[in-house]
């Protein structure tokens, strides 16, 4: 098994750990009489109804995990996920949608589970089921603003480079349940989100735009998001309008940090990117690997960071063989007209890195960066990996990096080198895995 073959399988055991059976076993479960959730032990006297909504890349998954464990207890329920991520359930209803850019089916999972909500009590408890992608698949469209125009603002904002924290912000701003309007919803009955974390630093108010989180962020941070990227000018109006009159308090702010609101409200992470780099660390080690796990998360450019990976396993003085393992979510400004998504364009462009060393001779180092979710962009792949023999077929199909690079184009580059991951929906978001491996 080659290095590349064994970052690959380092990659899926990874991913494996944090997919939602096991999560979700470790945060839920019925124990005579009692629901035990979150750290919470609540006596199945003690409310009349449970419901179950959600939306996330693993609501689905985390729906089918919860079926099983609270069986006939679960009242009615529903979750959205994405266009084929969907899995067979008895009792919560699964709606699929279209992600990043959402769509009308978005717009009809929002409707269809505030009507569920409809049915709350405050007698009763609402399970809130959220993983990363929530803020595409639970579309709503504010008073008027159309369809189209929040497609076309979603899809320029994922374009610009604006970090997540900076994206979710404006969708908070732009939406009726995200930034913590949710739980406006929910009738002061006990909501339980248990969350699967695909932000930077875990911040609950970022994951999935925080629908059942206090916002600390302001109509005026929207504003001054979509003004630092240059998008006010070719945005529609109609969006414009509307942050502006947020800004000048004519529209009512996402609730705050202290509202009453969330007196009944529990939010719990189960799962996060830390807990995949350390499963793909001990599994490293049994492979007769050194580790060397970067602490902080990566949140940079994509090609930037991927110049630092690659410096970092050139210049690695410990012991050998080591696989360098970091996590996070690197972003892209998006210029060129190729396919591709941020793992593969960091993957091209640490193999365009590795490509300008003289003696490619003295170097056999392994890049891999791969999401935990199964989709990297708007392609079939996860992600990539390379090596040595990478190099050697660039030099024999006379493939030129730098032009697939700067059209970000790494998909069908890196196709033609055999070098795409492709796993299909794995039911998790925990963000990207990327590593370095050293003979």
């Amino acid at each position: 098994m080659t290095d590349r073959d064994k970052a690959e399988q380092l990659f899926r055991s990874a991913v494996e750990v944090v997919k939602p059976a096991q999560l979700m076993q470790d945060n839920l479960a019925i124990n005579n009489d009692e629901l035990m959730i979150a750290g919470h032990t609540i006596p199945l006297t003690s409310f009349k109804k449970l419901y179950v909504i959600g939306a996330g890349k693993a609501a689905a998954a985390m729906a089918v995990a919860a079926e099983s464990i609270l069986k006939n207890h679960i009242s009615d329920g529903i979750v959205t996920t994405k266009n084929g991520h969907g899995l067979p359930t008895k009792k919560i209803q699964v709606i699929e949608a279209a992600h990043p850019v959402p769509d009308e089916q978005g717009m009809e999972a929002v409707k269809q589970t505030l009507r569920l909500l409809e049915k709350v009590t405050h007698n009763d408890i609402v399970i809130c089921l959220i993983s990363g992608g929530a803020s595409a698949l639970w579309c709503d469209v504010p008073p008027g603003i159309t369809l189209p125009e929040i497609q076309a603002t979603f899809d320029q904002l994922i374009r610009s480079g604006a970090g997540i924290h900076e994206v979710n912000t404006v969708r908070k701003h732009l939406s009726g349940i995200k930034g913590g309007q949710l739980v406006r919803y929910c009738n002061r009955a006990r909501v339980f989100s248990l969350i699967i974390s695909d932000v930077p630093g875990d911040d609950l108010a970022a994951i999935a735009s925080g629908p059942t989180v206090a916002d600390p962020s302001t109509f005026q941070d929207a504003y001054a998001i979509l003004s630092r990227y240059n998008l006010l000018p070719i945005l529609p109006q109609s969006i414009r309008q509307y942050i502006e009159k947020g800004k000048e308090g004519v529209i009512t702010e996402t609730p705050k940090p202290g509202d009453l609101i969330f007196k009944s409200t529990i939010n719990k992470i189960i799962g996060n990117n830390r807990i995949a780099v350390e499963a793909a660390a001990q599994q490293a080690a049994a492979m007769g690997y050194h580790t060397h796990l970067i602490p902080q998360l990566i949140i940079g450019d994509a090609a930037e960071e991927a110049k630092k990976l690659v410096a970092s396993a050139l210049n690695y003085k410990g012991p050998k063989p080591v696989c360098i393992i970091q996590g996070g979510e690197t972003t892209v400004k998006v210029t060129g007209k190729g396919k591709g998504g941020r793992n593969q364009h960091f993957v091209l462009a640490a193999l365009n890195e590795l490509n300008t060393i003289q003696d490619k001779s003295e170097y056999d180092i392994c890049i891999l960066s791969g999401g935990t979710d199964g989709t990297d962009g708007p392609t079939d792949a996860t992600g990539a990996v390379i090596g040595r023999s990478t190099l050697m077929q660039v030099a024999n199909l006379k493939l030129d990096i730098k032009t697939y690079l700067e059209n970000q184009d790494a998909y069908h580059f890196l196709q033609r080198t055999n070098s795409l991951i492709i796993t299909g929906p794995t039911q998790t978001n925990v963000m990207d895995l990327m590593m370095a491996i050293v003979p």
